[in-house]
């Protein structure tokens, strides 16, 4: 009997990191949204919501957990952007160090812009915590809109992100 429950729980465990690799979240398409928020981690996020604010669908754009010694004007040169547009419309938050925090920021900086609507970006294998923990920061209030950057992650990053995202699932669950 509890070789069973324990081999079912496997089972269950494996077809669950079977969907999560298989299923990643897709971009978006190019609704509007009040607000763009990137999570750093890879260049093709930031190019990626640097592109739709030139594009015009959004206000404003947050980009979350930029190092200190980061300016501005690298970024707008890095991505051949023109300053213009960082010096308008793109907020650089520092105070995030990991996705839990990100989401911190993020809620913080919806709240004192009053959007109703965002974009999030990101890498499509860290989309499901990353939209986990935003939506726990932003509530019913804020249209949360998922905008996945394509990549190739190899099995380890996937392996490693669904037991990241299983364990703060659990550990919401539980409280902490």
């Amino acid at each position: 009997m509890i070789s069973r429950a324990i081999a079912t729980l496997i089972l269950i465990y494996a077809l669950g990191y079977a969907w999560f690799a298989v299923f990643l979240p897709r971009p978006a398409d190019d609704r509007r949204t009040d607000a763009i928020v990137v999570l750093t981690g890879s260049g093709a996020r930031i190019k990626r919501g640097l592109d739709l604010l030139q594009r015009d669908r959004a206000e404003r754009l947050l980009i979350s957990g930029v190092a200190r010694i980061v300016r501005p004007r690298e970024l707008a040169a890095r991505y051949r952007v023109d300053q213009a547009l960082f010096d308008c419309c793109v907020d650089l938050g520092r105070e995030a160090v990991d996705t839990r925090s990100n989401a911190e920021e993020t809620g913080r900086w919806l709240r004192e812009h009053k959007f109703t609507s965002v974009r999030l970006v990101t890498t499509d294998w860290h989309m499901p915590r990353a939209r986990f923990e935003l939506s726990r920061q932003i509530g019913g209030n804020v249209t949360l809109v998922g905008d996945a950057v394509p990549s190739n992650p190899s099995f380890t990053e996937l392996f490693t992100e669904y037991n990241k995202y299983l364990l703060r699932r659990a550990a919401v669950l539980v409280g902490i």
